[in-house]
């Protein structure tokens, strides 16, 4: 289902729709693309290979990152991703791009959350964070420069796929999938299901 949502769910007026489909082939279609769509966003997670651009290039460091990077920026024509004095390549266009239509791109978001403790405005909680850049983020820039850069190769094929007509509601109803049981619409609780262990949750109330 997760696969499915994926590829046919969209935003819309009472907020993201997935439309069941009638067609069984459309199923089997959604499946695939959003199996691809999940193994990007899972990075190789579950002991899979971690996924790698076209071509089978990855991302390396060019030159370290060293001290604080006051800034981050692209150098097209390198395919190139500058962080102060360093870089990390091949980094596709696709990849620097990516992000909300009109909103700001992942990368520079990405960026600029890591930073927010450096900010003059920044108290309390707020921060508390590194004195130097962790090699830990670098490593998540290369993984995240992969993933962006593989969404942004599928995000055509997926704004083209139909899911096809819906189930009729008279199918969902005579199945007993319409109308959906009260206890769905309610926040869920531990307290629904005993889990294992003397008392379960109960000993701990």
């Amino acid at each position: 289902m997760l696969c499915w949502v994926l590829a046919a769910g969209r935003p819309g007026p009472r907020g993201y729709g997935v439309p069941l489909p009638a067609d069984a082939e459309r199923w089997r279609a959604g499946l695939e693309l959003g199996g691809r769509l999940l193994a990007v966003r899972l990075r190789g997670g579950r002991g899979a290979e971690p996924p790698r651009l076209p071509g089978g290039r990855r991302p390396y460091v060019r030159s370290a990152v060293t001290g604080w990077p006051d800034g981050i920026g692209y150098d097209a024509a390198a395919q190139t991703l500058l962080l102060g004095t360093g870089s990390v390549s091949p980094v596709p266009a696709e990849a620097w791009e990516y992000g909300a239509p009109g909103g700001a791109r992942v990368l520079e978001a990405w960026f600029a959350a890591r930073c927010a403790h450096r900010s003059r405005e920044a108290a309390g909680l707020e921060a508390m964070g590194p004195a130097a850049w962790p090699q830990a983020w670098t490593s998540e820039l290369l993984a995240l420069v992969t993933t962006l850069a593989l969404l942004a190769g599928t995000a055509a094929e997926r704004a083209a796929f139909e899911p096809g007509p819906p189930l009729p509601r008279a199918e969902l109803a005579a199945a007993g999938v319409l109308p959906p049981p009260r206890w769905a619409r309610r926040p869920a609780s531990v307290l629904d299901y005993l889990e294992e262990g003397p008392g379960g949750q109960f000993a701990l109330l």
